[in-house]
């Protein structure tokens, strides 16, 4: 989870360029999804979020040096805070109600 808060006149260019980081880091192994959000509450808070197979698989990805070029425009922008959390527990579907 990567947040960044970005101007209202960069939101299309922000958006575009977060769009080509995803398709990038796409193509890396391990690499299982990635979402663009912006938060409904600020709508100059945005987040990258990625899903990968490990944390091994996630921090060679972002080591990539095609990686490192497609994330160069949103750097301006990121929030200074962690970004990387291993999944603790999940929930995938809704359960279907017992009885």
């Amino acid at each position: 989870m990567t947040r960044c808060a970005v101007p209202l006149p960069d939101h299309p260019g922000f958006l575009l360029s977060a769009k080509t980081a995803l398709e990038v880091l796409a193509i890396r192994p391990g690499y299982l999804r990635g979402r663009v959000g912006q938060s409904v509450d600020d709508p100059d808070d945005w987040v990258l979020a990625t899903e990968w197979a490990g944390v091994g698989p996630y921090r060679r990805g972002l080591s990539a040096y095609d990686v490192k070029v497609a994330l160069a425009p949103l750097m301006a922008f990121v929030v200074n805070e962690p970004s990387g959390y291993e999944v603790r527990a999940a929930v995938d579907t809704r359960p279907e109600p017992q009885g």
